[in-house]
């Protein structure tokens, strides 16, 4: 095994990684490369879908060759993946017929206002384990076929978009959907990211026509679905192609969900939080879909090419590393690692509130209207509690969500692991200890997410043998253990629910 590796292609908001891990899941080459934030107006995100596909070309590239490595050296590849991020392109030239709608975008919140008041909210969780919301797939793929003017396309002479789709000329999918068909040719989603789209049964694991039909997206534009790690590969890289190999790609998984693989939380009760642009907090529920009434979605977490599916109950924060940008967007800090050094500069917050609602809140909110929140300001409030605030409420979210995963799951967590870039500043790290009043555990590989889509395609392929083969690789970096008083963090947070109130349905009276 030691001139033999995996490589997982981590394609995340902001920026796409490459990674090469080797058998005891450790790194040996990375590449990594930001893409563009595209803002045509307030609350819209998008991306440029083939911008994506170069830098993902160029990273593997860099990060092979600044290695020293050679594309014949990997066994497989893995991805993992933005989730809910959606794509339209032409069939026949590859080519996409808009930007990317991001995750984040919230174009079609009117369109789930019409489903809310047509009450189809419960209908659609039913089938879906998701909450009625534009942070999915389906009216972002709706909203495409409805407006989007073919980039490079003289209208007058095109046909229309849905015609084209019914005719099987356009394929839609998700960001893995995408680089799978980039890599290989061939139209393939895993079960994890079609879980994410509104449009897919995770009860019968397969596209549900009643969804494809309220959303008119027509059945022949949606992939095949497979297990997220998958003996038979979603396909090949081609030989003539940039890497010069016939290399397999055969394991995928978005991004929650492989760093749930990653953190080796293959049992019922085992739960992870992430932090990256967002924070999204999952729970394994064994093979059972465990319905939330707690505002949680539930989720596919993993199929396995023998083809038992474990499910997740999930939660869902938009805004974390993101709020820590946006602390340096307003010059409020000069670099994220400041953060810690100064929050401990101040005792407290001295009564300021930040809740980080910038394109909404999440679960178990669910309020697209919601809008990022500050009170508590004084003449006295100086920058450092606000920075400090904006910590605690990133934490205080994080209890919302271990609150409601409690409830749903009648699981009491006493030890979570955490991962993603955010994790790295120990102040966040036991502010999140004393604020949901459990230990929280760092693993010493913090790029849990492509590590989990490296054991994907990896297990797929023989690399290892069995998920009990990995436990072994997982190791703690640093525990951090409840400091503080448990009346004084109900106390907080009973504060908090307060703020959260003032943030809610605020963006709704601006657009009237």
């Amino acid at each position: 095994m030691t001139d033999k590796f995996i490589g997982a292609i981590d394609q995340g908001t902001t920026g796409t990684r490459f990674m090469v891990f080797d058998h005891d899941g450790q790194v040996v080459a990375k590449k990594y490369k930001k893409h563009e934030q595209i803002y045509p107006q307030a609350g819209w995100v998008e991306h440029d879908a083939e911008e994506i596909w170069e830098n993902t070309k160029e990273v593997i590239k860099g990060a092979l060759d600044d290695a020293g490595l050679d594309a014949s050296q990997l066994d497989a590849i893995g991805i993992t993946n933005q989730r809910e991020t959606t794509i339209v392109w032409d069939a026949e030239t590859g080519e996409p017929v808009h930007n990317a709608l991001v995750w984040q975008d919230k174009r079609t919140t009117p369109r789930v206002e019409e489903l809310e008041a047509e009450d189809k909210v419960e209908w659609i969780r039913g089938k879906t384990g998701l909450e009625a919301d534009s942070y999915f797939s389906a009216t972002k793929t709706e909203w495409i076929l409805d407006n989007a003017d073919e980039i490079g396309v003289d209208r007058s002479e095109a046909e229309d978009l849905r015609d084209r789709a019914e005719n099987g000329e356009l394929m839609m999918g998700t960001i893995d959907c995408w680089l799978i068909y980039n890599l290989t040719g061939n139209h393939i989603t895993d079960v994890s990211n079609a879980s994410r789209t509104m449009l897919f049964n995770i009860h019968d694991l397969e596209w549900d026509h009643e969804l494809l039909e309220e959303f008119n997206v027509p059945r022949e534009m949606v992939p095949e679905v497979r297990p997220n790690s998958d003996e038979e590969f979603y396909g090949t890289t081609d030989k003539d192609g940039f890497l010069g190999e016939e290399v397999p790609v055969s394991g995928s998984l978005g991004d929650q969900q492989a760093a749930l693989f990653g953190e080796t939380c293959f049992d019922e009760g085992d739960a992870k939080n992430t932090y990256g642009t967002g924070s999204f907090y999952l729970m394994n529920t064994g093979t059972e879909a465990v319905e939330s009434e707690n505002g949680l979605l539930t989720t596919v977490g993993f199929q396995l090419s023998d083809g038992e599916v474990h499910y997740a109950l999930e939660g869902s924060i938009f805004m974390a590393g993101a709020a820590i940008e946006w602390l340096t967007d307003v010059e409020l800090i000069d670099d994220p690692s400041q953060t810690a050094d100064m929050a401990r500069s101040v005792e407290d917050t001295d009564g300021v509130y930040m809740v980080p609602a910038f394109t909404g809140l999440g679960a178990p909110h669910w309020d697209g209207r919601a809008r990022g929140t500050m009170v508590g300001l004084t003449r006295e409030t100086r920058k450092e509690h606000i920075v400090r605030a904006t910590l605690e409420g990133l934490s205080y979210r994080t209890r919302d969500l271990a609150e409601a995963m409690e409830a749903d799951s009648g699981v009491e967590t006493n030890s979570l692991r955490v991962d993603g870039g955010a994790v790295k500043n120990n102040f966040l790290c036991q502010l999140q200890a004393d604020i949901i009043q459990t230990e929280i555990v760092r693993p010493k590989v913090q790029e849990t997410t492509a590590l989990g889509a490296a054991y994907a395609a990896g297990l797929a392929v023989d690399y290892w043998e069995s998920t009990n083969e990995l436990r072994s690789n997982w190791a703690v970096d640093k525990r951090f253990s409840p400091q503080m008083d448990s009346n004084q963090a109900d106390k907080m947070y009973d504060k908090w629910s307060d703020a959260v109130d003032r943030s809610l349905d605020w963006a709704h009276e601006d657009e009237e």
